[in-house]
């Protein structure tokens, strides 16, 4: 009796919440008097804005015993003296299988007007930790992107993280949409970061594709969304990628761009009062950016995820903080360049300045030998492109230079590759052997470990043993060639008196004919 009596007398208990007040509003931040005690970084609260609007916060600082918070929307009806309530839900998702085909937000909010999301058994936290270094598996076999640039040249693995760097207009995003429609994977999840709101459903209907969509989860936050929505959204892609890969799936991680999700972090660091470092990012950012690259990867009992990651370089410099901060987290990167998109070339790639770290363990030795006299064909060739263009190279002159001559046209013609288009792995390698006159590689497919592989140009783009059989195997380097060729082109232009220069702008008869470097040797969009 006494029991129950007092069960009943806690059941009168009115139910109690904690809440502060807003002291201070700057901006997109807030301050909150009263609920130091109560929060910690990543606590989310609620403040109670005028006319009935719940305005969703997280806390992402303390100054001077007053809470610091940024919204997840707008803070159109916050004020002073409103009530700010401890919101004590977890970040975490439940997803499942039927998320597949739709478009969310940064929420995990359906936007693509086919109704609710049935929410899956098991909690996924949004910002997960890696799995552990030494419990993962290795980087399986190589899986088929369908373009054919970096299925030859850039191979890669299961499990392997990669990043695209190019300019605005360079064509990232169309390449993106290539991946996700031909690369052979389980399930795709794409991160569209602060991508411009009109381009998000041209993307998907007219690059994406209802192909590409049945197998994705698309995850959007637009450029005029807060930072920590774009924040979210990268974590999101990152938390869907994991659950498909507990499920034994091999997932392709999609994110365009790691650039605004490094943008969104800056915003986020500046507000708190982080001091800027380099060109405005704050340490904070340099410190997050591993934790969100370094979920992709091998799984550690089944599944992987295989991470392609955007990066957009300011400026066209590729040295940028961001740029060169990803570059060393990733294993591999691909670099388009303006220059190349400029001759009306797509993609757009530098081949010359890509590189993948899982090669050359991932290629068996014929491959290795196809690409490094493809390589070393397109070394030649770029490295005597003035004097080629302006005439001043005589045929004959150097048989090697003849030899990058009469393959130029059509490397280029095999690097280029229509949006429309899907090429096979086994059919790009029987391509480019037939372009070379080389014998056709047999396929394979072996789970390799990743291994650091030198820059293009460098001596471990050497990968042909002492016993091959082909002829080029004891040719020189591609590095021992570079300089051969840039000490031959300065005494061929020291030979050349300026009237003769003059003369060379008119190529003479016996002059080699062919295309200048910026001819459109592509396809058109």
């Amino acid at each position: 009796m006494v029991v129950s009596a007092f069960v009943k007398e806690i059941g009168q208990v009115a139910d109690y919440r904690l809440y502060g007040r807003v002291a201070g509003v700057l901006g997109m931040l807030v301050e909150v008097a009263g609920l130091d005690q109560a929060l910690s970084i990543g606590s989310r609260c609620v403040i109670l804005a005028q006319g009935g609007r719940r305005v969703t916060c997280e806390v992402i600082g303390f100054r001077d015993k007053r809470a610091l918070l940024l919204p997840f929307g707008s803070l159109e009806g916050v004020g002073l003296g409103c009530k700010a309530e401890v919101f004590e839900s977890d970040p975490v998702i439940r997803p499942s299988p039927a998320w597949l085909g739709r478009v969310v937000n940064a929420l995990g909010k359906p936007i693509d007007g086919k109704g609710p999301l049935p929410n899956g058994p098991l909690a996924y936290a949004l910002r997960a930790a890696p799995p552990p270094a030494h419990s993962r598996k290795r980087v399986g076999g190589k899986i088929d992107l369908g373009v054919r640039a970096i299925n030859t040249f850039l191979s890669c693995c299961s499990g392997q993280r990669m990043g695209i760097f190019a300019g605005s207009g360079v064509g990232k995003s169309v390449l993106l949409s290539m991946l996700a429609r031909y690369a052979e994977a389980d399930v795709n999840v794409i991160g569209l970061i602060g991508e411009r709101g009109r381009e998000v459903q041209e993307w998907l209907e007219d690059d994406l594709g209802a192909e590409g969509l049945a197998r994705s989860i698309v995850v959007v936050a637009t450029s005029d969304e807060p930072p920590l929505m774009r924040r979210q959204a990268a974590h999101l892609t990152a938390t869907l990628s994991e659950y498909f890969r507990d499920q034994g799936s091999d997932v392709l991680c999609l994110m365009d761009s790691v650039t605004r999700f490094a943008m969104a972090l800056r915003e986020i660091g500046l507000s708190a009062g982080e001091p800027p470092a380099s060109k405005g990012y704050t340490p904070s950012v340099f410190a997050e950016l591993p934790r969100l690259l370094e979920r992709a990867g091998p799984g550690v009992e089944k599944g992987s995820i295989t991470g392609l990651f955007t990066v957009l370089v300011e400026g066209d410099d590729h040295n940028e903080p961001v740029a060169d901060a990803v570059r060393g987290i990733l294993d591999g990167h691909i670099v388009l360049e303006r220059a190349v998109a400029e001759r009306n070339r797509y993609p757009a790639i530098n081949l010359l300045r890509s590189v993948s770290r899982t090669l050359p363990a991932c290629n068996n030795e014929a491959e290795n030998t196809l690409v490094e006299r493809a390589r070393r064909l397109l070394s030649t060739y770029e490295n005597m492109a003035e004097l080629i263009r302006i005439g001043a190279y005589k045929q004959g002159s150097d048989p090697a230079i003849d030899e990058a001559i009469h393959y130029y046209k059509d490397l280029e013609a095999f690097l280029s590759q229509k949006k429309e288009e899907r090429s096979d792995m086994a059919e790009g390698y029987a391509d480019l052997a037939n372009l070379l006159g080389l014998p056709v590689p047999e396929s394979h497919d072996e789970e390799v470990g990743a291994q650091p592989a030198a820059e293009p140009g460098g001596e471990a783009d050497s990968v042909v043993e002492d016993n091959a059989v082909d002829a080029e195997a004891a040719a020189p380097s591609p590095r021992e060639n570079s300089k051969d060729f840039q000490k031959r082109r300065q005494r061929m232009a020291e030979a050349l008196s300026l009237r003769q220069l003059k003369q060379a702008a008119d190529p003479p008869p016996q002059s080699v004919d062919v295309a200048p470097a910026d001819a459109g040797l592509g396809t058109t969009r």
